[in-house]
């Protein structure tokens, strides 16, 4: 038998709901929409199905105070104390919202799906109010530091005023990708009614999983005499995690390995907050809603890293100590994670407190993995699986099969496009990869025929975004993109690093000014010093000079094909040709 829902009912709003269906559909015509962020996608999603029950909605300023600072809703019904739940779950607008959506107690919204503006419910307010995020992070995250990505989300991301109130399910979100594994709490606790599973252990994972992960789920299943749940999270999770299309096929490619009947696989759209002691609460109360019995706790559970002083966010059995001090609530048993390890001589692998001192292990780390897949090196079959490993080096590829991509930045004249095409001819030559060229210019006037050279400062930025986005999407597929616009501000060149999220190079070509108009043939500097052109970098708008490219060169001093082969030695050196 499925576990006990918390809070005993399971809220399961779609069906709940269903019987009002078309009279919501037609009322959220008529109302004002809020179109959700991916976060709040994620925690409306699995308020809608059960998963995040007792959950009827957002929380109010009330069960908002209580949970950040007990850990509880406020209590209802005459309870002495408020039901166990660790996780601000909260709906945030900005005032500009407020004003616009007309928002206050007792008004209805209809909360949109922004992918296809589909409205997924109907939220009518209880109220407004002001959340202090700084003892929010404390309390919740444990520490006001943005190296903490949930804290970096909280004071970046987040906007001014919280929106509390109860919704009314119209539809779930759609999901295009992964369906059949893709199941609510409801339809998870039909499945293991129909199988008569009745010890389910569930098993939380943002990582691809290895050899050592199927044995630690095998053996606490074998223990308790249970089935395994492998319930990956393939919503938000920790910034640099691998997505979620490459983790699921490792996961499809590990599940034979299971005996037969022993473990079933299943996503859970969740948005982390890599919270640690109280997101193993939370994950527990969660995998408690889908009917699992059972569920592992590992070290430093849901942990982000290092703090600003490079010491742990948490102690490394802070999550297990929480959970067990709510084991009686939370009517769900921990398995505690047991670290494995690989012992060569008997080829089994083994937790590491159960080994003999003196016993030859075997590790391979995570550092070490991803060192691997980068230089395209052997992965040992007792570390992981034939299909595994396949999978990950499909999508992560040796670094000679990679795409990049280099900013030529520099002022008007400098050289910079006559290196750029150079550099294009030079990669061409060697045939290993498709080289594309993005001047930046003819890219935005491809993109945008309303803009031309009298550019203003916000506009020169968001033109440096749009590169950026095809440089990514080139640079995903493998090729080699080489883009040569004026990119005068630092934070837009730091913005296009980030969006392009690869292997990415910073050219500066610092012929000064003086040079560049000396051979202006087309006679821009000329029209901008008598105001014919605005904002012309280096006249009347600035030009930011790097302070962290990878080359810097002068055409008064450098030949371009001197420039073009330290740029070729640069590549080669990052062995990307």
């Amino acid at each position: 038998m499925a576990n006990a829902p918390h809070g005993g009912v399971l809220k399961d709003l779609v069906a709940r709901d269903a019987p009002r269906h078309n009279e919501l559909v037609e009322e959220a015509r008529a109302l004002n929409d809020i179109f959700l962020t991916e976060r709040q996608l994620c925690d409306l999603e699995l308020i809608l199905n059960g998963g995040f029950s007792p959950l009827e909605g957002f929380m109010t300023e009330r069960d908002y105070i209580s949970v950040r600072d007990t850990l509880r809703l406020e209590p209802v019904h005459g309870q002495r104390q408020g039901t166990l739940f660790p996780m601000p779950i909260t709906l945030d607008v900005s005032q500009e919202d407020i004003t616009r959506l007309n928002l206050k107690e007792g008004a209805r919204v209809a909360l949109r799906d922004p992918r296809d503006d589909a409205a997924l419910a109907i939220l009518t307010v209880s109220d407004i109010y002001t959340p202090d995020k700084h003892l929010e992070a404390e309390n919740v995250m444990g520490a006001d530091d943005n190296a903490h990505p949930a804290v970096a989300y909280l004071h970046n991301n987040v906007k001014e005023f919280y929106v509390g109130g109860k919704v009314e399910a119209i539809s779930a979100p759609t999901h295009y990708d992964y369906v059949p594994l893709r199941f609510t709490p409801t339809e998870l606790r039909a499945h293991f009614h129909k199988l008569a599973w009745r010890k389910v252990v569930a098993f939380q994972t943002r990582n691809p999983m290895h050899r050592a992960h199927r044995e630690l789920t095998v053996r606490a299943a074998r223990q308790r005499r249970a089935n395994v749940l492998i319930h990956p999270v393939v919503g938000l999770t920790k910034p640099g995690d691998v997505d979620h299309y490459t983790r699921v096929r490792a996961y499809q490619a590990l599940m034979p390995s299971y005996p037969e009947g022993m473990a079933h696989l299943a996503l859970l759209p969740l948005a982390m907050r890599m919270a640690g002691p109280r997101e193993a609460v939370w994950h527990a109360i969660i995998r408690k809603n889908f009917g699992a019995t059972h569920f592992i706790v590992g070290r430093d559970h849901a942990g982000p890293g290092k703090n600003s002083q490079g010491k742990d966010f948490y102690g490394p059995y802070d999550a297990q100590e929480l959970v067990t001090q709510f084991k009686d609530e939370l009517s769900i048993e921990m398995v505690p994670f047991q670290a494995m390890t690989y012992l060569p001589g008997t080829d089994e692998y083994q937790p590491v407190d159960e080994v003999p001192k003196g016993t030859v292990t075997a590790d391979i780390s995570g550092t070490e993995l991803r060192k691997r897949l980068r230089t395209g090196a052997s992965i040992p079959d007792w570390f992981s699986y034939t299909g595994v490993v396949k999978v990950l080096r499909d999508s992560y590829p040796p670094r000679p099969q990679q795409g990049f991509t280099i900013l030529i930045s520099g002022l008007h004249n400098s050289g910079k496009e006559t290196i750029a095409r150079a550099l294009q001819v030079t990669l061409q030559q060697q045939g290993s990869r498709s080289v594309s060229l993005l001047l930046g210019e003819e890219l935005r006037g491809d993109l945008d025929k309303s803009i031309d050279r009298a550019i203003t400062p916000e506009q020169k930025h968001i033109n440096l975004q749009r590169i950026a986005f095809v440089a990514s999407e080139l640079t995903k597929a493998g090729a080699a993109v080489i883009a040569a616009p004026v990119a005068p501000y630092e934070k837009s060149r730091q913005a296009m690093k980030k969006i392009v999220n690869g292997n990415f190079f910073l050219v500066h070509v610092a012929t000064p000014l003086e040079w560049c108009e000396k051979v202006d043939r087309r006679g821009l500097y000329k029209r901008a010093r008598s105001g014919q052109l605005k904002n012309l970098a280096g006249v009347d708008d600035i030009y930011e000079a790097p302070t962290d490219a990878d080359l810097v060169c002068d055409l008064r001093n450098d030949t371009v094909p001197e420039i073009v082969h330290s740029i070729i030695m640069l590549l080669e050196g990052e062995n990307l040709i």
